[in-house]
């Protein structure tokens, strides 16, 4: 087996918006496997200032990877510990690999263009004018669960819009779902979620910021609104420490993103320990690009969970790669009749990724 890798820049159509700041470019790498004549490709997708393997040798380790190819799958992916996009990315090129076309890599229904994926639409931080256009835009799409970023704007102008929303729509049509991205202070943190709470909303993810295990335990204790745990998973790479954060905060739900987390195997770990704790899930890319949004989305359908899934990130950039995956009322679907189109730097041999 030969191996090799390379680095890609997504570009956004539009600046888009978080509490930690304006994103206008995704970096990501692409891990390349041949053999006997197949190809197999994953997507290690860091998120810069958020994944944990942000660190100066990650394409060192990289270099190691293709450089140990002759290594044991499962002591190859021990190895990757602390790279979690890397393990993903290594999951994925060796099943693309093992696989008779290189980007099917859990035939199912989905795959095969018979069944579909609930999606929420996203709604990016920026102005009130600027969010309540694409407000409009995801209710026009037919979605009806909308998750909508907070915590860089105004309070009171966040609440104006989802109260108007509300009105609009009540739970029973369009689900609500926030995201704060640990954008919210310890002391005003329960505050805030009680008028959150008179909003109908599903839940709210990561009120405040990660590795405050006791306050985080205190907000789901006492919350009036269910509470999502996402960034607080970054980072806690063995069973027993996953348990024992879950078993300590008790959160409603978590949200997996197999990119921050460590790929399937991790996801897989992290829903079984969540079930010990009565806590909810869902499956969130991390703005891949369509390869690894493929290789979520072919995943989280095995996984048969009827909530709103958060996948609908592939129409985010100006060069994503064409892939057969489409969005349409408010649903992710794999359109069999569309084709692969990658870059000539990836020069893929094999199966069906000409």
């Amino acid at each position: 087996m030969e191996g090799r890798y390379l680095r890609y820049v997504l570009n956004f159509k539009r600046p888009s918006g978080t509490s930690r700041g304006v994103l206008t470019t995704k970096e990501t790498w692409f891990l390349i496997l041949e053999e006997g004549g197949k190809t197999g490709i994953g997507e290690c997708g860091i998120l810069r200032t958020l994944s944990v393997d942000d660190r100066p040798d990650y394409e060192e380790k990289l270099y190691w990877l293709c450089n140990n190819l002759h290594r044991d799958p499962e002591e190859i992916y021990r190895e990757l510990t602390e790279f979690p996009s890397i393990q993903f990315g290594w999951e994925q090129a060796l099943l693309s690999l093992r696989s008779n076309d290189p980007f099917l890599l859990f035939p199912s229904d989905f795959t095969k263009g018979t069944s579909s994926i609930a999606i929420n639409g996203l709604i990016w931080m920026g102005n009130p004018d600027f969010m309540q256009e694409q407000i409009e835009e995801k209710l026009n799409q037919g979605f009806d669960c909308i998750k909508m970023k907070i915590g860089a704007i105004d309070f009171d102008s966040e609440i104006a819009l989802l109260r108007t929303l509300r009105k609009r729509y009540s739970r029973d049509v369009i689900q609500l779902r926030v995201d704060a991205n640990g954008a919210f202070s310890n002391q005003e943190a329960l505050q805030k979620l009680e008028v959150l709470s008179s909003l109908d909303l599903h839940s709210i993810e990561q009120p405040i910021k990660a590795g405050q295990p006791e306050a985080m335990a205190d907000l789901c204790r006492y919350t009036p609104l269910p509470i999502a745990l996402d960034e607080e998973l970054i980072g806690v790479f063995s069973a027993s420490e996953r348990g024992e954060l879950l078993n300590h905060i008790r959160p409603q739900y978590i949200i997996l993103k197999p990119s921050l987390v460590g790929g399937f195997k991790a996801c897989d770990e992290w829903i079984d320990l969540a079930g010990e704790v009565n806590a909810g899930w869902w499956i969130t890319s991390a703005l891949e690009s369509n390869i690894g949004l493929n290789a979520i989305a072919q995943y989280t359908y095995t996984l048969h969970n009827p909530m709103p899934q958060g996948l609908g990130t592939g129409s985010l950039f100006t060069n994503n790669i064409q892939a057969p995956l489409e969005v349409g009322n408010g649903m992710l679907k794999y359109n069999v009749s569309s084709k692969w189109e990658l870059p000539e730097a990836f020069h893929i041999k094999g199966g069906k990724a000409h």
